[in-house]
């Protein structure tokens, strides 16, 4: 069995495709922060999972800018640099030698009874489902053995692809003996309604307020923020609960008293969304500001995030090497080719021997 870390390992990512915005933060980011101190952290650049729904040409050419924006993200929210290891997937190839030789142990029809799948080729607009859509679970399953990650932190609507990792784990040391830890599932929650009010928190639905917004940006996304659509004016009560500027207030403004008082005003029709609207803002720039300057102080640091995540790489290849190295001996496969090798060399001998004078 390949060499076994002294603390439990965690492995979690995101795919570079763009900036990280508040509803990262609630579902993932301010979980990292905690887990950097209690457990050897492996944040994966997923830009090997980015090809199922993103492989064109301009997508691919813009992997390094976002993956270094994803790096100063986690680095702004609070994540030490020598506390956790970045890196990029597609530069550990033996991540793909890893899923090629688990693959033989999960069948087409367990894949396609996983829910997400359907969901990812429905909103990336997908008549049919891909190769590589259809085997992004496998590929999840080789990035949490490459490290040899215990737990992985997954809100409850991914558990499946955890426990497929967790069948697939149990069924190589079954077959071939001990090699992976049976990751856990470590489950975080937190969604955050996007500022139209109408579906999660997306880039992509144009409803967000991202980690790297400066002031005046947020200003104007806050005060364009939905509200209670019944409420025409300030002397009307209105809906608190389900309203987003409520939601974002129990979450991002620490005074409690203010947040109770606004919206027992509220429901009295004595405030009006300017009002409740201006204190998140001030709330919501209280909290980003620190935010804003550990990004600034990170990134005027020419090469930083770069050597940072070339230096995670190179160290993560290493445990991947351990991890297929030991995985082939478990399987067999060294054996196979070490006796062809073996038997090469002593033709050779022989050959040269008959050769000489």
């Amino acid at each position: 069995m390949a060499d076994q870390p002294t603390r439990k390992r965690i492995l979690t990512g995101d795919r570079p495709t763009g900036t990280l915005h508040l509803g990262h933060y609630v579902g993932s980011l301010r979980h990292r922060v905690a887990f950097q101190d209690q457990f050897e952290c492996f944040f994966l650049i997923a830009d090997l999972h980015m090809l199922t729904t993103k492989p064109d040409k301009e997508d691919i050419l813009r992997i390094a800018d976002n993956a270094r924006e994803i790096v100063l993200d986690h680095l702004a929210v609070g994540i030490h640099p020598d506390k956790v290891t970045f890196y990029l997937q597609s530069a550990i190839p033996e991540v793909c030698e890893l899923q090629l030789l688990i693959s033989g142990l999960i069948t087409v029809e367990r894949l396609q009874q996983l829910p997400t799948i359907k969901d990812m080729a429905r909103a990336a607009g997908l008549e049919q489902i891909p190769y590589n859509l259809l085997g992004y679970p496998v590929l999840q399953a080789a990035d949490i053995f490459t490290p040899r990650a215990h737990l992985v932190p997954v809100g409850r609507d991914n558990l499946s692809h955890v426990e497929l990792s967790r069948q697939i784990a149990r069924r190589f040391n079954n077959k071939y003996g001990d090699v992976f830890p049976v990751p856990e599932p470590y489950v975080v929650g937190g969604t955050l309604v996007g500022i139209d009010g109408q579906a999660k928190m997306s880039k992509s639905l144009g409803n967000a307020i991202f980690l790297s917004d400066d002031e005046q940006t947020l200003r104007r996304k806050v005060m364009k923020m939905y509200t209670d659509p019944k409420r025409i004016r300030a002397d009307i009560p209105g809906t608190v609960e389900g309203n987003p500027v409520f939601i974002y207030h129990d979450m991002f403004n620490p005074d409690k008293e203010e947040v109770e008082t606004l919206k027992q005003r509220y429901r009295a029709g004595k405030v009006g969304d300017v009002e409740v609207k201006e204190k998140l803002f001030r709330a919501l720039n209280e909290f980003l500001e620190p935010i804003r300057e550990r990004r600034a102080h990170y990134a005027s640091q020419t090469g930083f995030v770069d050597e940072l995540l070339a230096r995670g790489t190179e160290r993560t290849r290493k445990e991947a090497q351990a991890t297929v190295l030991a995985v082939r001996k478990a399987m067999g496969l060294t054996g196979v080719w070490n006796r062809i090798r073996r038997s090469a060399e002593r033709r050779q001998k022989r050959l040269a021997k008959q050769a000489a004078p």
